[in-house]
């Protein structure tokens, strides 16, 4: 039942947006290339974060590198 408190879980890292060239996925309207995005939750092929509708969604991590601390 972890996405039920996804926004008040401390963030894990910062990402970055790369591009939205998506193959089979719309992420254009939900993502934005050079944005910063807090990262909620991470597994193997995703980054769960709080895109530009204020939503958690999951999106494959080559669209995004990790940024410097």
């Amino acid at each position: 039942m972890i996405h039920l408190s996804w926004h008040e879980r401390p963030t894990i890292k910062t990402v970055v947006c790369n591009h939205t060239n998506a193959e089979k996925y719309i992420v254009h309207n939900v993502l934005t290339p050079g944005k910063e995005y807090e990262v909620k939750n991470e597994t193997d092929d995703f980054y769960f974060i709080i895109d530009n509708h204020g939503k958690v969604g999951g999106y494959y991590k080559h669209y995004f590198t990790e940024k410097a601390v």
